[in-house]
């Protein structure tokens, strides 16, 4: 990341997508619950999920894609662990040659980006945004499928 890159509730309020005085408010209260910002604004609907991901992906540079109908190569993802996709929240949803594809709902969760890196074995890692609600779907299929087996 680079040091001059603006802070996210910088960017926000920049865009025009909330106003300084809820910036400073939910910095107010990510001081006490020690949640992302952008999930405190999302939870006090300040801000539109879209929106937050939007401004995280170009932030990042990572695409914002919808998972929500993607086909799912399920013997490709059974490959990774049920940590991985369960707990850290990181869906594998494709292998391209030496790259590997992982739906993810925050790149800044260092933990979960962590534990897919070290799951991908060696291969490049290439991470796309999805929404909150495409993530939850994509697991609760995940579910079905491994209690169908």
């Amino acid at each position: 990341m680079d040091k001059k890159q603006k802070r996210l509730g910088d960017s926000l309020v920049e865009k025009g997508l909330i106003t300084s005085e809820q910036l400073q408010d939910a910095l107010r209260e990510q001081q006490t619950t020690k949640k992302f910002l952008g999930s405190i604004l999302v939870e006090k609907k300040e801000i539109k999920e879209r929106d937050l991901l939007g401004v995280l992906s170009e932030q990042f540079n990572i695409p914002f894609i919808s998972i929500k109908y993607k086909y799912v190569d399920w013997g490709f993802v059974k490959k990774f662990s049920p940590s991985l996709i369960l707990d850290y929240k990181c869906f594998p949803i494709e292998e391209d040659g030496d790259t590997v594809t992982v739906a993810i709902t925050n790149p800044l969760d260092a933990w979960g980006l962590k534990k897919a890196e070290e799951e991908t074995w060696g291969s490049r890692l290439k991470l796309v945004l999805v929404s909150e609600d495409d993530m939850k779907d994509i697991i609760e299929r995940y579910r079905e499928y491994v209690q169908g087996r």
